[in-house]
């Protein structure tokens, strides 16, 4: 069995993508996270697994999740959140966040040859992670939201003898300048949509 995970928050104004203001408002922020999680949804959707998982942060409910099953993020740190489902899921297990709705579906798979697969992001962190065997206690303790999170955290792999293999460097949507980066390489995605809408230059309901 495999399976994919997806972890997430709900998406309340001023909760989430806090760093888009002040170019976007805390509502707009809201609409852009909104936008990110359903394409990437969309995306673990189509990949083939046994299981396709929302580790979700907040009433599910508010958030298109048709065939995932949800499971509530625990308390703590992010490093103790990860830790938490990598330790609950037996099968192999990739699991990816919600800031890179750019990922494509060719671009998510299990470890074969190796032990770990690792997803990079270009901020320094790392967009996905996954595992033959789920080991919580290789995540728990590793700095997460810095600059050098991802090499911290294949410290922490190295430090186990897990071999790794790495997958496309991504760049997560962290700023506005990150947004708009994103949206013009999937134009006619709803991330897209979102940020025009709530871009300057088209403001929410314009029609032009």
């Amino acid at each position: 069995m495999t399976a994919v995970v997806v972890i997430a928050k709900e998406c309340v104004p001023g909760r989430v993508k806090t760093r888009l203001s002040p170019s976007f408002t805390p509502e707009q922020a809201a609409k852009i996270a909104a936008a990110s999680l359903a394409d990437t949804l969309e995306t673990a959707r189509g990949v083939a697994a046994d299981r396709h998982i929302l580790y979700f942060d907040g009433d599910a409910t508010t958030t298109p999740h048709e065939g995932f099953e949800v499971i509530a993020q625990t308390r703590g740190t992010l490093d103790e959140r990860l830790g938490a489902i990598f330790d609950l899921i037996d099968e192999p297990l990739l699991l990816i966040g919600m800031d890179t709705p750019q990922v494509k579906p060719a671009q998510l798979r299990w470890p074969d040859r190796t032990d770990v697969v690792f997803g990079p992001a270009a901020d320094g962190g790392f967009w996905a992670l996954g595992m033959r065997e789920p080991r919580g206690d290789v995540i728990r303790g590793v700095a997460m939201s810095q600059s050098d999170t991802g090499a911290l955290q294949l410290a922490a792999l190295e430090r186990a003898a897990l071999s790794v293999e790495h997958l496309v460097t991504l760049l997560d949507v962290d700023l506005a300048a990150d947004a708009h980066s994103v949206a013009a390489d999937i134009p006619a995605s709803r991330f897209a949509r979102a940020v025009s809408e709530a871009s300057p230059l088209h403001p929410v309901g314009s029609r032009s």
